[in-house]
């Protein structure tokens, strides 16, 4: 039998080998996010104020679709490295089950409680008209974002991980193409502004699943059947004992934006805008480092469980060294153009220098974020789950709101440091929890 690569491939070839199908993938869904938010920008700033106050709503769809994958995709694996075939066809059909239930729960919680929710964060009628009209739109037809997931981990457990990237790279596409067709009504197609945006998202999303959907009905591996079809409630529940702590972890990025949200208006009027555009920015910093912590987790569990101390280390030290080439970059990427950066987004005079000056003071936090984010992922390998929870609830909750409140007291430019005082705070646990899950754990290997 031919050995597992996890457990014979070099840790530095076989991280980078498995990573960058990630890594891609992950670059291609921030683009989706970009695009619209640019064009949007170009439109209008309550248009683009609309889509930062709207990002954490859209952030939470996909956290609860990223964590229902982990537990969908860890379970379909086990049973495909079983062999047990019609149990694993059980488990991909209970999967896409439960994605059409979580599309019809968004339908309902977004199209009923958009205005409401967007109430809390603005009294601009025109910001809430447009940030109404893009959830309606994003949230009623979300089947396309959630069946395409569905068929991404279906893949990604057969050990397909260029299909999802193709999947993505299609529907990014579609995406580009729509958008400024629909926003600004080029030649035959009407003028939807914000509206647009948002069903040129939603029919990439679409495409995405049709192309999903193909690949894999065309998989030699699963047999994907809907006929006859029950709910497994047993699969149903161990999908979710597995992926509820995903979802949560997930979510906290969406608790963090809306909490963010509120405390910013306080201290600045540009907050939002600043906040909104960052994320943008972020996304494709911190895009290839979350693909890496997707390769790092499984290679760091196999070994755990084969008892090699080696291959472990080896793989976390390398990680942290990646981690802090991207990290090094992206801070001086976004030192040096911070500017230039802000002015894709239509932003100048006053809004325009005090944007770039945040973000350089946010900038200086990201080193620290990422060894944060290796470590926990690490931990969370190793099975040290609530370990790897608390670092995600200190950098997005438990230290940046008072942090953000204390600063934005002593003075409005101040607020943004305190994203580098979480981050820097939590660093410190991260490694404090790394070293004694190494004296605990791997150690004794």
């Amino acid at each position: 039998m031919e050995e597992n690569k996890m457990a014979v491939m070099p840790v530095r070839r076989l991280l980078l080998n498995m990573s960058w199908p990630m890594m891609l993938s992950m670059l291609i869904q921030a683009l989706y996010n970009m695009v619209d938010s640019l064009f949007v920008a170009r439109l209008s700033r309550d248009g683009f104020e609309a889509l930062a106050l709207v990002y954490p709503v859209q952030m939470l769809m996909i956290s609860v679709c990223v964590g229902v994958g982990v537990g969908f995709n860890a379970l379909l694996a086990r049973r495909l490295g079983e062999r047990r075939k019609e149990e694993a066809d059980r488990v991909a059909a209970n999967g896409y089950f439960v994605y059409c239930v979580c599309w019809l729960i968004f339908l309902v919680l977004g199209v009923g409680l958009a205005r409401p929710f967007l109430s809390l964060f603005s009294d601009v009628p025109r910001q809430i008209d447009y940030g109404v009209q893009y959830l309606s739109i994003v949230t009623g037809l979300s089947i396309g974002i959630c069946m395409q997931f569905a068929g991404e981990r279906t893949l990604q457990a057969t050990g397909d991980t260029v299909g999802p990237m193709l999947i993505q790279g299609i529907g990014a596409v579609v995406n580009l193409i729509l958008d400024p067709l629909l926003i600004f009504g080029i030649g035959p197609f009407p003028r939807m502004e914000v509206a647009g945006a948002a069903l040129a998202t939603v029919l990439g999303q679409l495409v995405g699943l049709g192309a999903s959907f193909w690949m894999v009905r065309r998989s030699r591996l699963i047999h994907l059947t809907f006929r006859g079809f029950k709910p497994d409630w047993e699969i149903i529940r161990t999908m979710f004992r597995v992926g509820f702590p995903a979802i949560l972890m997930q979510s906290l990025s969406s608790v963090m934006t809306v909490g963010m949200n509120l405390i910013l208006p306080l201290f600045t009027s540009f907050g939002v805008f600043i906040l909104g555009a960052y994320y943008k920015i972020q996304s494709f910093i911190f895009m290839p480092l979350y693909g890496m912590t997707n390769a790092l987790v499984p290679i760091i569990s196999f070994n755990y469980g084969a008892r090699s101390r080696e291959r472990i280390t080896g793989t976390v030290r390398f990680s942290l060294v990646l981690t802090v080439a991207i990290m090094g970059a992206g801070t001086l990427f976004l030192m040096a153009l911070a500017g230039p950066l802000l002015t894709l987004f239509d932003a100048d005079g006053p809004l325009l220098a005090t944007g770039a000056s945040a973000l350089r003071m946010i900038a200086l936090s990201f080193l620290f974020a990422g060894v944060s984010i290796i470590l926990c992922s690490t931990l969370q390998a190793l099975g040290s789950a609530n370990a790897s929870l608390l670092i995600s609830m200190l950098r997005q909750v438990i230290l940046l709101f008072p942090a953000a409140l204390l600063l934005g007291w002593l003075g409005e430019g101040l607020i943004w440091l305190s994203f580098l005082i979480a981050e820097a705070s939590s660093c410190v646990v991260a490694l404090l929890l790394y070293r004694r899950a190494y004296r605990k754990k791997i150690s004794q290997l």
